[in-house]
């Protein structure tokens, strides 16, 4: 892996300074116009120094504009509620960063003012957007929010392990399988550490996960798929990944304390891993028998795959901003081009790891946020990148993973089927039955008819 990245750093935050610069030097807000405006903005960014750097970004926006901005922290569990509740008498926040799978059930409800973002969007040119994140935010063939930012999942794997063990680096979920299999029978240690616990959140995660990524759609037109033939052979493609782990079924916390004590060769894991397999998180440590005498050595020794098969769907999250019905639509805009725009780095920058950019870059640089991405601070300190951490290699590689994200439904009518099989572990419910032998045609039959079931009560 190729590891000199200073002057990959060093271009991209340079070109990103000069966007800034050229956006400063931009016509002055109307003083007039912008007096005594404010604006709500809704976060599910939420924890302290999340919330501190986000007030930073507002705090900016004012500087410039003379809007103020209130940051109100609200998980996303949260939101609905609040939304539907704030709509009935009138009372709604002007913007709201949310997931994509909020955002259908929004628009359906005529809670989100789609005409504003699809203005914005086009204002900022939706060529420069990641093409599968407008797709998850296109209700209707209307754009209902605007993306910004989200995260997905990665196969991290041990360079020196896999090479231990014979095994070449896998590039499908086929082949993954196949040399996880092979590493717990050569070396003796989990092949690939995952969510299997059945009936948990973790297993449902894992199954979209692999099943996605082996070629499996849940539901199609309103037909639910999840019976197919690519199905029940992704099915039997999570068994053998399962069976490979010497330690029974992990949820997503003991998988990735499996992989940090070097007792897995390889982890099914989203982007959040970055600094904590360099040892740069002091809540989750890295517990390898070497991690004692060099903090950085699972870094050194892991390499990512960000996509797998030749038409990757990488489970993820796209989070977008949405303009609710009601809102001062005109201030909500300009602060949603200003945090994605001169105020991006910094937005970004407030959880680096879990928020990468779905806006790759500008009309006259396609690819400046994307490649400034890699030069942003990782973990509690920020103080290394994971350019620097990880190389340029990677970072060209999260570029492709992210631009990939992909979820069941998004985009469509099934979106809300989808949603709700996901929310309610329809699938990881039925999982068990595979564990204990059963064919696995008849496992995503179950599976099927637990989908129907759902679906009925639409």
């Amino acid at each position: 892996m190729t590891r000199s990245s200073a002057p990959r750093i060093a271009a991209p935050l340079a070109a990103l300074a000069a966007l800034v610069l050229i956006a400063g030097c931009s016509a002055p807000a109307d003083d007039s116009a912008a007096e005594a405006q404010s604006i709500v903005f809704w976060t599910p960014q939420t924890t302290p120094e999340r919330l501190a750097a986000q007030e930073g970004v507002a705090a900016a926006f004012t500087e410039k504009t003379g809007i103020e901005v209130e940051v109100v922290p609200m998980a996303g569990a949260d939101q609905d509620q609040a939304l539907v509740t704030g709509a009935a008498s009138g009372d709604v926040p002007d913007v709201i960063l949310h997931a994509s799978t909020q955002t259908g059930a929004w628009t359906s409800q005529g809670l989100l003012d789609t005409a504003a973002a699809s203005t914005l969007v086009d204002t900022l040119d939706a060529t420069t957007f990641n093409e599968n994140a407008l797709t998850a935010v296109t209700i209707d063939g209307e754009i209902s929010a605007v993306p910004s930012d989200g995260w997905s999942h990665v196969i991290a794997y041990r360079a020196d392990l896999l090479k231990e063990a014979g095994v070449d680096v896998p590039a499908s979920v086929e082949e993954l399988a196949e040399a996880a299999a092979t590493v717990k029978d050569e070396l003796g240690i989990t092949g690939l550490a995952f969510g299997t616990q059945a009936g948990t959140a973790s297993a449902t995660e894992g199954i979209q996960s692999l099943f996605q990524s082996a070629g499996c759609e849940l539901v199609k037109d309103g037909e639910v798929t999840i019976d197919s033939d690519a199905c029940t052979v992704a099915a039997e493609q999570f068994l053998a990944l399962r069976d490979s782990s010497t330690a029974g079924d992990f949820d997503v916390i003991s998988a990735r304390a499996a992989y940090l004590n070097g007792d897995a060769a390889m982890l099914l894991f989203s982007t959040h891993i970055l600094d904590e397999l360099a040892g740069l998180d002091p809540a989750t440590p890295a517990t390898c028998p070497e991690c004692t005498g060099t903090p950085d050595f699972l870094a050194q020794n892991t390499e990512f795959l960000t996509v797998l098969g030749d038409e990757p769907r990488q489970y993820g999250a796209i989070l977008g901003y949405g303009i609710p019905t009601g809102a001062n639509v005109e201030a909500a805009q300009e602060y949603i081009e200003f945090v994605l725009d001169e105020g991006y780095a910094d937005t970004l920058g407030v959880a680096t790891e879990g928020r990468i950019p779905l806006r790759n870059g500008t009309g006259d640089d396609p690819e400046a946020f994307a490649a400034a991405w890699g030069g942003l601070g990782i973990g509690p300190a920020h103080d290394r990148t994971s350019a620097e951490i990880y190389g340029d290699e990677f970072v060209d590689g999260m570029s492709e993973g992210i631009n990939s994200v992909y979820l069941w439904g998004m985009g469509t009518d099934d979106a809300t089927l989808a949603g709700l099989v996901f929310s309610q572990g329809v699938l990881a419910n039925q999982i068990e039955a595979l564990y204990n032998g059963a064919p696995a045609a008849d496992v995503t039959a179950a599976m099927k008819a637990a989908v129907e079931e759902v679906k009925a009560g639409l």
